[in-house]
């Protein structure tokens, strides 16, 4: 992701305009503008673990503000097509051939991809653009884009909201950090793996000589 928001100016949003920091930091992280939305998740449930905030309302922010920035990625994907998503994809320096092996890629597995790209900065971004590019059934990715932001809000802010009252606020985001390359490389595993089968699968099956 590209922090270019520092953690102490997250932390200063935050306390001076409490839950709508939360709202629109994860708005605009999916709607496909990269700002750094795990972080400022986080910062919310570390402020409710510590008293500053309340975990309910951090919580309903995080929630509603994933939804409706990945049904913002769904429109400007559906609409916009795939010239505005490579203009996205290079403010990650990704090249056009990437995002056509992961559209593809998504295309084939576009409900699991919006449920769980929610654990992966990437595709937490790219899901909902893509879910519209590849014209995904709205009522199929509505159901699956809430209940993975139910689910990914709940793991955050929760999280988050324990370990304030134990660990600081720079060891909790080295933690975060840390798990959120375990599932980057997993989700590239996956991805590597669904390729490689799909290769073998087109290669011509050996003959077998006849007794």
């Amino acid at each position: 992701m590209v922090e270019w928001v520092s953690l102490e100016t997250i932390q200063d949003l935050a306390h001076e305009y409490g839950y709508w920091t939360v709202f629109f930091g994860i708005l605009l992280e999916n709607t496909g503008i990269p700002i750094p939305g795990e972080t400022i998740t986080v910062v919310g449930g570390f402020l409710a673990g510590s008293g500053d905030l309340d975990y309910w309302r951090v919580l309903a922010s995080a929630t509603g503000g994933a939804i409706l920035g990945d049904n913002f990625g769904y429109w400007i994907g559906y609409y916009g097509g795939w010239t505005l998503l490579t203009r996205i994809g290079r403010l990650f320096r990704l090249q056009e051939t990437q995002l056509v092996e992961v559209r593809d890629q998504f295309s084939k597995n576009a409900a699991k991809a919006v449920f769980l790209g929610r654990f992966v900065t990437l595709l937490r971004v790219f899901a909902g653009p893509l879910a519209g590019l590849a014209r995904m059934p709205y009522p199929q990715f509505l159901l699956y884009n809430a209940g993975g932001a139910l689910v990914w809000a709940s793991l955050m802010v929760t999280l988050s909201f324990f370990a304030g009252r134990a660990v600081s606020l720079e060891q909790l985001m080295k933690w975060v950090s840390q798990a959120g390359l375990v599932f980057l490389a997993v989700a590239v595993g996956a991805i590597a793996l669904m390729v490689w089968l799909e290769h073998r699968s087109r290669l011509p099956k050996a003959v077998t000589p006849q007794d």
